[in-house]
């Protein structure tokens, strides 16, 4: 299924963007992942505190989702995924925060320290941080008092995003002129495709759109854009949406960018709302793929294989009616 020269870049953080690294790496072996960097909770939060490091978790996640299938491969993303357990003081941390954090004191230098690591897990892509300073997400958020339902309020912090009782409406950025990772940016624009999610989409879709340098470039690239759509709306940051909710709020936070195609699970989707799904679709001036790329055990989470299918009939240029 490998299909060698498409040079790939994939946007995100998290648990959506491991899956969609997993799917492409079975596809092609020219790879960058660009995570982003706004997580204030748990183990990151902790590193990021202490030591005023970029949050490594997503980096990590991304960084085990690269990993291979073979015996060195699936043993070493075991083992920086592994997290300490107890009440002592290295409780709730994952070995990869460390090591990642271990090598960018030693070395001084951010992507050389996740290229080592990458180096040492076999991966078969690059990770690279979408910024080169740790961000905070500030959201606008409708009814977060459930006793005052229309009130606008302001959540700061990626944890409060995800937790926010109520609808989150928009994001901005803390610094909001953040400086790009220089390396993110030029993958960007040497690309044949740049992927949006699948991911929470307020905290890890829709942040690189809000980094200038980086939005510049994906703006001017000339990749074709593919955005892959979540399987299930997000407790907190997207209860309630639709699916062409979410490429609503894609437009209103990029007014300018234009997209290509537009993956959707033919179940998520649904028959209902489909038209309103391709409307949303065209209005970014991109055509609808319709694909079976769900777990079979009814959970949220996208097949890697069935993923890695379509993103390959994408790739080769397949048209909207595939199933």
């Amino acid at each position: 299924m490998t299909s060698t020269g498409v040079r790939t870049v994939a946007l995100g953080g998290g648990h959506g963007l491991a899956a969609s690294l997993g799917a492409l790496r079975r596809v092609t072996d020219e790879l960058t992942a660009i995570v982003t960097v706004a997580d204030d909770g748990g183990s990151s939060g902790r590193l990021r505190r202490d030591y005023g490091v970029l949050p490594p978790g997503d980096l990590r996640m991304a960084l085990a989702a690269l990993c291979g299938d073979d015996e060195w491969g699936t043993t070493w993303s075991k083992v920086v995924q592994h997290r300490f357990s107890g009440g002592r003081e290295l409780a709730g941390h994952a070995v990869g925060n460390l090591l990642i954090v271990a090598l960018w004191d030693l070395l001084g230098d951010t992507v050389a320290g996740l290229d080592w690591v990458g180096r040492l897990l076999g991966t078969g892509g690059r990770v690279l941080p979408m910024a080169a300073v740790p961000l905070d997400i500030v959201a606008e958020v409708v009814g977060a008092d459930p006793a005052r339902p229309d009130e606008v309020t302001t959540v700061r912090g990626q944890a409060e995003c995800a937790l926010t009782p109520g609808r989150v409406r928009s994001i901005t950025l803390m610094p909001a002129d953040p400086p790009a990772v220089p390396e993110a940016v030029q993958a960007v624009r040497e690309a044949d495709w740049v992927v949006f999610g699948p991911g929470s989409w307020f905290t890890s879709v829709l942040p690189h759109l809000l980094v200038p340098e980086l939005a510049d470039a994906l703006h001017a690239t000339t990749a074709r854009r593919l955005v892959v759509l979540n399987l299930a709306p997000q407790p907190g940051e997207t209860d309630g949406f639709s699916p062409h909710k979410h490429l609503e709020v894609l437009a209103g936070h990029a007014p300018a960018l234009t997209v290509d195609v537009v993956l959707a699970d033919t179940k998520a989707a649904g028959t209902g709302n489909l038209a309103d799904l391709e409307k949303a679709a065209s209005m970014l001036g991109a055509r609808l793929v319709m694909a079976d790329v769900a777990a079979a055990d009814g959970s949220p989470r996208h097949d890697p294989k069935l993923l890695a299918s379509a993103y390959a009939y994408i790739f080769r240029g397949g048209d909207a009616a595939w199933r």
